[in-house]
């Protein structure tokens, strides 16, 4: 079970993150108008000296010569796209990252009418990410109807996201997907945004990866 916790930005905290065990993936968002928004060398500094995980860049139909260069600048090994990007848009930048850089499509999921688009980025992505439909691309602290998700039939592996929480653990457990890879954590670990709770954090990596293979 892949865990992967998003929206960190301060320096200290996304090193106390990585030394986590159980944590996989550290997200940072390149999103402006998001509380959660880095831009900040000491950050950048930080998470290229800490090669301990797998650091996903997240963009909002960001321009491709952005990406690039904060992929470049973050050394990042994922680039997550949440917007409305289109399959040649990321195609395009395949053929600008180095090919180590895997990709993760979201998509904000309501109805088993929202799972339709992912079929078009089959054998692009790594990982597709299921979220809450929401304004702010994220960090809502609300769930969906994960039961939708028994309608994806797509070969991608995926994500859940999307308010998981210190109280998820019991759904979770009772969630059951063949190609359910792991879940996103965000704004319900934070003491504020972009900072997260390592206790809290701590805690609830031990119980699910306890509970979840």
């Amino acid at each position: 079970m892949l865990i992967k916790v998003c929206g960190l930005r301060d320096p200290h905290n996304i090193k106390q993150v990585t030394e986590i065990q159980g944590v996989n993936l550290i997200g940072l968002i390149f999103y402006a108008p998001s509380a959660r928004y880095v831009d900040s060398k000491e950050t950048a500094a930080m998470v290229s000296s800490l090669k301990k995980k797998d650091v996903v860049g997240v963009f909002v139909d960001e321009t491709p010569d952005e990406v690039v260069r904060k992929c470049v600048q973050y050394q990042l090994d994922y680039i997550q796209l949440h917007g409305n990007e289109t399959p040649e848009y990321l195609i395009s930048l395949q053929k600008r990252v180095p090919s180590t850089v895997k990709f993760i499509k979201a998509f904000s999921i309501r109805t088993e009418e929202d799972l339709l688009p992912a079929s078009r980025y089959e054998g692009l992505c790594e990982y597709f990410l299921f979220d809450t439909p929401t304004s702010g691309y994220g960090g809502s602290g609300r769930t969906f109807d994960w039961q939708v998700l028994q309608y994806y039939s797509g070969s991608t592996p995926f994500l859940i996201s999307g308010g998981i929480g210190p109280d998820s653990i019991g759904s979770l457990s009772d969630f059951r997907h063949r190609l359910w890879a792991g879940i996103d954590l965000n704004s319900r670990f934070e003491i504020a945004p972009g900072l997260k709770d390592i206790d809290l954090l701590k805690n609830f990596v031990q119980q699910i990866n306890s509970i979840l293979p």
